[in-house]
């Protein structure tokens, strides 16, 4: 006959503890990883938010360079009071590049006594605060 066993030997415990200790290991490495994920959605937003602050402004201050704050971007905007307060205080630089110039006036080989006066201008604005740099292709139709 089996003796009548009261409790949990020591290895037993020592099992389980373990155990219970790998599992919440993992959880807080899980945890770990959405917050950082979360962090870095947040900080990707901001960064979009704020590029399409730049895209809104047609080209009053995308083809030049300039050290200014996100104020001047945001001006003509309805915004709430705390929001303004807050872009008003993020330092930005912009930088415009010109890549390429099409003349389609000089390709018009066809003889056209009506000649095209349509000209494509590519350029690269940068906008570069401290948390992030977007960049942005520009194609203008003069």
């Amino acid at each position: 006959m089996m003796p009548k066993r009261g409790a949990f030997t020591l290895i037993e415990v020592m099992v389980s503890v373990m155990i219970i200790s790998v599992v919440i290991a993992a959880l807080l490495q899980m945890r770990g990883n959405t917050s950082n994920k979360l962090i870095q959605l947040n900080k990707m937003n901001l960064s979009n938010q704020y590029t399409s602050f730049l895209i809104s402004v047609d080209d009053k201050y995308t083809k030049e360079d300039s050290h200014m704050d996100m104020k001047r971007l945001v001006e003509e905007f309805d915004l709430d009071t705390d929001l303004r307060k807050k872009l008003s205080s993020i330092p930005l630089e912009l930088s415009y590049k010109k890549i390429k110039t099409i003349d389609m006036s000089k390709s018009d080989n066809e003889g056209n006594s009506e000649q095209s006066q349509i000209v494509f201008e590519i350029g690269q604005t940068t906008m570069h605060t401290k948390s992030f740099t977007n960049n942005l292709i520009r194609v203008q139709l003069q």
